[in-house]
């Protein structure tokens, strides 16, 4: 059964997004709700309500090749470390995020998505 990004926030002109976009594509994965970060923008109080609405245990973050994985429910990190990897230069929440059952994928990293979407 092909797996689904449940919610995505990403932007059209984004090139990380773009790759991601052609990712899923290309494994004909489904995505649920897309949200433009054109559009909506989420900053640190938002990304963590997110975080805590979305009920969010893992959060997988990659800027280039350098991917940091944080356990919220076993190792209960303090918000800083969890908005210092989610939140971009601009002040709100990265671009692309996608979140996949329990998890927060922020960025692009190709072997990072295939390890949470198992494709």
């Amino acid at each position: 059964m092909p797996k689904k990004i449940d919610w995505l926030y990403a932007r059209k002109s984004c090139v990380t997004c773009q790759k991601a976009k052609a990712y899923t594509e290309g494994a004909e994965i489904k995505v649920g709700e897309t949200v433009d970060a054109n559009k909506t923008k989420i900053g640190p109080d938002e990304a963590l309500a997110l975080l805590q609405s979305k009920a969010i245990t893992k959060v997988v973050a990659s800027k280039g090749k350098n991917t940091i994985r944080l356990d919220l429910k076993k190792d209960a990190p303090e918000n800083e470390t969890i908005l210092a990897s989610i939140i971009g230069p601009t002040g709100n929440l990265r671009a692309p995020t996608a979140i996949i059952g329990k998890t927060l994928l922020v960025g692009f990293n190709e072997e990072s998505y295939r390890d949470v979407l198992g494709v």
